[in-house]
């Protein structure tokens, strides 16, 4: 069987590692002209490192990672810890996100993957499906794997009208940043603020910190993206008790701030057809601020993989992929729309504990 992944990010190589293990031939095509990652910190929950645990990839992964707890604060600094859960259900792994792109593309090997290769369509057959390239080419295959994220091109054509749509006041900010001189970073604070704010810093296993401010329900934005990001740290501190936010966000170069509008995908009605299947953001783009869109779609790889070993031909295997997805993600939707929608910090850390709580015991 031969398998083209659309896509190289995170949940793409993960497909593919996971095909190639199940003795699947899958090659990789990506449109940029190397594997890259652009984006900073990346919270792995236990979920996804049982993934890469299969794969062999678990322990080179906690190499590159920090471990760190997701609990929060409210404005005044006040630690929240919702009753009736444990310690489990906080834990995951921090990783830079270019580090773990290399690892992976490492392992999917360089052979299985080919750069500047955008994929601009498919045609499907009985046989198969042939995939088209932007500069003329064609390749064909058993099974197309649309892994190319939330402007998916795989998905505008499975699902026409299915393009991502702006999570209407909802940005974010982030950066990976060398603690200024003076500032000692130890440990992760993340604080539930003012004005649907949430934000904070976690330090990374290299000495570096990662720091992220994003917000629900915002105004117009003026000012540059430091302005901005600095202006929001403000409703996450109503006392003056953690000046280490401002202070990084301060030191951190212009050209160094990642801002972005939130996307989503809206929930799909399909995830396939019998020859082309979604993965990952490509099929469900969520808000970030549950921070489990990469663990959530490295699962997919794996389901996927599993099925096409175990089912009699590719459209069987298809569509018991999607008889399992579209209500697991039915839940994920609802319950991140529980968190997103909670009206205080006690409510939205009791939510969102709840929701990490059965991502990793279902």
């Amino acid at each position: 069987m031969r398998v083209i992944v659309a896509g190289g990010g995170i949940v793409g190589l993960t497909t593919a590692i996971a095909l190639r293990e199940a003795g699947i031939d899958a090659v990789v095509y990506e449109q940029a002209p190397e594997i890259r990652a652009a984006g900073a910190g990346l919270g792995i929950w236990a979920n996804a490192m049982a993934v890469f645990d299969e794969l062999g990839l678990g322990e080179q992964l906690r190499s590159i990672a920090k471990p760190t707890e997701m609990y929060f604060r409210d404005p005044a600094g006040k630690f929240i810890d919702p009753p009736g859960f444990s310690k489990d259900d906080h834990r995951y792994l921090l990783v830079q996100r270019p580090e773990l792109s290399a690892l992976l593309a490492r392992a999917a090997g360089r052979d299985a993957i080919r750069p500047n290769s955008r994929i601009v369509g498919y045609a499907e057959s009985d046989a198969g499906v042939t995939v088209r390239f932007e500069d003329g080419r064609a390749a064909d295959a058993d099974l197309l794997v649309g892994a190319d994220g939330a402007y998916s091109v795989v998905r505008s054509q499975l699902v026409p009208g299915s393009d991502a749509i702006a999570h209407e006041g909802h940005h974010a900010w982030r950066s990976v940043v060398t603690p200024p001189e003076g500032v000692a970073v130890d440990e992760s604070v993340i604080v539930l603020g003012e004005r649907r704010t949430r934000g904070g810093f976690v330090p990374t296993v290299d000495g570096t910190v990662y720091w992220l401010i994003n917000q629900f329900g915002s105004s117009a934005l003026t000012g540059t993206p430091k302005e901005q990001a600095l202006g929001r740290a403000g409703f996450l501190d109503r006392t003056g008790w953690n000046p280490v936010l401002p202070a990084l966000i301060e030191s951190t170069p212009d050209d160094r701030i990642l801002y972005n509008q939130i996307m989503v995908v809206p929930p799909l009605a399909r995830w396939v057809s019998d020859r082309v299947a979604l993965v990952g953001d490509a099929a469900h783009a969520l808000s970030p601020h549950i921070t489990a869109g990469a663990s959530l779609g490295v699962e997919d790889a794996l389901l996927l993989a599993r099925l096409l070993v175990s089912a009699e031909g590719v459209p069987s295997a298809l569509a018991a992929y999607e008889r399992d997805r579209l209500p697991h993600y039915a839940k994920v939707n609802e319950l991140s729309k529980r968190v997103e929608d909670s009206a205080t910090p006690e409510e939205f850390a009791a939510n969102y504990v709840a929701f990490s709580h059965w991502m990793l015991t279902r």
